[in-house]
């Protein structure tokens, strides 16, 4: 009982700094461009107004592609709402099954305690992510019983750009972890 209360508070000393250094990071760049590449080279990444900015700017693009009617953009809105508060517990579920994964990773257990725990955990994330595709799958099928036959052809093809695009940008593998990485696993 004292190990877990001892790392459910390293735990929240750790995520109350990275709360206090993402505060302080947002404040500073609340006025800033949407790169910004600081002293080291590194991009920092955009404001979270930039953020709403571009994801409105890209909605309004898709809608205009589409051709969607102002009937069908206030019913896209409201099945949006819906779909996000279907979404919303199982998210929070993912975002604690990996925080708890993160615990006992951090954890003073016996390795094998830890893979035995971890084991658990991860079948418990498939499962939840597996819930989350559902109901992605079943919100874009709600999504497109309001599209009439070109705009679902249209939508398609969008899609297949997208599975393109999405191609070309990944095709080398993944770079090495960064050496900080590498450095905290070995601590």
């Amino acid at each position: 009982m004292k190990k877990l209360a001892i790392m459910m508070f390293a735990l929240c000393i750790v995520s109350s700094a990275g709360y206090a250094a993402a505060a302080e990071n947002t404040v500073e760049k609340a006025s800033q461009p949407v790169v910004q590449v600081n002293n080291e080279g590194i991009k920092n990444p955009p404001s979270k107004e930039d953020m709403i900015k571009m994801r409105k700017e890209r909605e309004a693009a898709f809608e205009q592609k589409l051709g969607l009617t102002e009937a069908q953009k206030a019913k896209v809105k409201e099945l949006r709402i819906e779909g996000r508060k279907k979404m919303k517990p199982v998210m929070e579920q993912i975002k604690l099954k990996k925080q708890e994964a993160k615990v006992v990773k951090l954890s003073r257990i016996s390795t094998q305690m830890q893979e035995e725990k971890l084991a658990v955990i991860d079948k418990e994330l498939a499962a939840l992510e597996k819930q989350a595709r559902e109901i992605r799958k079943q919100n874009m099928k709600d999504f497109e019983s309001i599209l009439t036959k070109d705009q679902k052809k249209i939508l398609k093809q969008m899609k297949k750009e997208g599975r393109e695009k999405f191609k070309r940008g990944h095709q080398h593998p993944c770079p090495p972890p960064c050496a900080q990485e590498k450095d905290v696993e070995q601590k």
